[in-house]
């Protein structure tokens, strides 16, 4: 059964944002790669929510009533996003904290010497808090190296880092500086071979590929909705057995929640996971029928073909231009390899320059590192001011994808 192939114009439609104008032209949103803007369905739930069901849970009173149902169904809704179980879902501030309470509770379990490794690709919020506990509990990090010539995972030299002692192989699904995609089947496959966790940072990648934690074979999940058309807010997905047994921060009352929810210290915020709801049922209604699942399977199905098509347009559009630097894969031949998120450097600019430089035409990018800070001193990029980043998203058009080119190459 063929994709559903995606009505950009539509799309753009439901996103007040993209009304926005600089100097009476069309303001161009290419910084999603640090959050996307977010259709009305989402605004309007989250308004509901706060107007309308502003109680706390577990009351008798239907406003808390209807609070405990839409939490309820937030966790289905986040379990459909992510190919988990309702029970599996954590919800917190922001998949960091996330990361960081769940680090520590994971430490809790291992011994003196135990290894963890991370990769040069990961946002910094899959690297820091493993650094941090292995100080806490006397633990050993490693870290995978990227090859610099493409921007890939070097997976030999990950290989080579197992060791019986492994605990967990923390590495990113979506690499949030040079938009590389590592080979999650052979990461899986290596860690499963000595026992260790999979533990695997999803925020880059859910705005453009499917998530899948069960298919994928992985242990512990994070996502972002801000990056994906949502809230602020953070999710983590938790294999069932692995949710129960960690070991969890709690107040006294709540020690006996199940699973996943054990991770969850203190009132949520019910606007955000009001909004979450809606951002995956938009997501899913860009797909065809079928169930919640299979539309989000047709969606992103027609959002990665809309967005590879915008990512050789961009590629072939700086083919030639000496002036810019790319970092990582640039071959239009290799895009299972990643999404369309583009790191780069302009000759004889700084890339804060740069950014200002665009901002002043509407064109909005990011400058520095991008808390992927391995990645950014693995490149020598770090003491230059780290990069320019320009992502597309599925309300990305081609003539926006055009301006950024014929805008870079002004700068030549």
């Amino acid at each position: 059964m063929d994709a559903p192939v995606l009505d950009v114009d539509l799309v753009r439609t439901q996103f007040p944002a993209l009304a926005r104008t600089h100097d009476g032209a069309p303001f161009a949103y290419f910084d999603g790669p640090g959050g996307s803007q977010v259709p009305l369905a989402v605004a309007d739930a989250m308004t509901q929510s706060l107007l309308h069901a502003n109680a706390n849970c577990g009351g008798a009173f239907s406003t808390s009533v209807e609070a405990d149902a839409a939490i309820a169904e937030a966790r289905v809704a986040a379990a459909d996003f992510t190919g988990s179980r309702p029970e599996e879902i954590a919800f917190g501030p922001n998949a960091t904290t996330l990361q960081f309470l769940l680090a520590h509770a994971a430490a809790r379990t291992f011994e003196p010497g135990d290894e963890i490794i991370t990769t040069e690709l990961d946002h910094d919020s899959n690297v820091a808090q493993w650094l941090r506990v292995a100080e806490d509990h006397g633990l050993v990090v490693h870290q995978a190296r990227l090859h610099r010539t493409d921007g890939t995972l070097d997976l030999h030299h990950l290989e080579g880092l197992l060791s019986p002692r492994t605990r967990v192989v923390a590495f990113t699904l979506a690499s949030n500086h040079l938009g590389t995609v590592p080979p999650v089947a052979a990461i899986v496959g290596l860690a499963r071979s000595v026992g260790a966790l999979t533990w695997a940072d999803g925020v880059h990648y859910a705005p453009h590929r499917r998530l899948n934690r069960e298919a994928m074979g992985l242990d512990v999940l994070f996502t972002s909705p801000y990056k994906w058309f949502g809230p602020h807010l953070g999710i983590a997905s938790i294999r069932l057995d692995l949710a129960q047994s960690l070991p969890a921060d709690r107040v006294r009352p709540a020690e006996e929640e199940p699973a996943g929810h054990r991770f969850e210290t203190g009132t949520q915020s019910h606007e955000a996971i009001a909004g979450m709801t809606a951002a995956v049922d938009y997501l899913a209604s860009l797909g065809g029928g079928g169930t919640r699942r299979e539309r989000l399977d047709a969606a992103y199905a027609a959002i990665r073909a809309h967005e590879d098509a915008l990512a050789v347009r961009f590629l072939a559009g700086i083919e030639g231009m000496d002036h810019i630097v790319m970092h990582g894969l640039r071959d239009p031949a290799r895009l299972d390899e990643r999404v369309a998120t583009f790191s780069f450097g302009v000759e004889g600019a700084p890339p804060a320059e740069v950014a200002r430089r665009l901002a002043q035409q509407g064109i909005a990018v990011w400058d520095g590192n991008f808390y992927a800070l391995s990645a950014s001193e693995a490149l020598g990029l770090e003491a230059g001011g780290g990069a320019v980043r320009a992502g597309f998203l599925h309300y990305t058009t081609p003539a926006e994808v055009d301006r950024l080119v014929d805008a870079l190459g002004e700068l030549g």
